[in-house]
């Protein structure tokens, strides 16, 4: 046999569990950024629930926001979004 067993490799950069932001903080490699109309949000955490980084907080004021730190740019809490009040904007860095 040439190849290894399949078993026998180390697992490199293999992600094993899920809402794996926090750890390794991948807001760095985003092109999109989420952004936020306060005059359609009618607060509703969407989402929040949908975001599958779990990177959207609620605010002081009710209003649910993304940790730039670590949102991955994905724009499902814009889908989400019932009231289309996040969408999803080109970062300029």
């Amino acid at each position: 046999m040439i190849y290894p067993d399949w078993k026998s490799l180390a697992l490199g950069t293999t992600i094993t569990s899920p809402g794996n932001a926090s750890e390794l903080k991948t807001g760095d490699w985003r092109t999109e950024l989420p952004i936020l109309d306060e005059e359609k949000c009618v607060k509703c955490g969407l989402c929040a629930i949908y975001c599958p980084e779990f990177c959207i907080h609620q605010d002081e004021d009710g209003f649910f926001r993304a940790d730039l730190y670590y949102c991955k740019g994905c724009g499902i809490c814009a889908n989400e979004c019932p009231k289309k009040a996040l969408t999803m904007e080109l970062e300029e860095k």
